[in-house]
């Protein structure tokens, strides 16, 4: 696992996603009323970018087929055994980290 910089808090308005590009992946980052998420940025539907979805509380709806998803585990909101990867993520100095293997 690697430590890889995200963002800075401020790039990321709580109820908002952004799509991040760290440590060899593309990353949907979101705040959830100031907790900091990361999931891959990729839906296994068709590819689209979950990072440009609309965040309603905990899940994103992927922007080109609507299909939704936790971004605290990574987990499918509407079949919990299909996933996409979660990272773990921390913030010091304003900054966010993600653990990316």
């Amino acid at each position: 696992m690697a430590r890889v910089r995200l963002a800075r808090t401020a790039e990321v308005p709580a109820g908002e996603g952004r799509v991040i590009e760290a440590g060899g992946k593309s990353i949907a980052l979101f705040n959830v009323d100031g907790t900091y998420c990361a999931i891959a940025n990729e839906c296994p539907h068709r590819g689209g970018p979950l990072g440009e979805g609309d965040l309603e509380g905990i899940v994103v709806a992927c922007p080109w087929h609507g299909w939704r998803w936790e971004v605290t585990t990574g987990a499918n909101a509407n079949n919990p055994a299909v996933t996409v990867a979660c990272f773990a993520v921390s913030v010091a100095n304003e900054e966010v980290f993600a653990e990316i293997a």
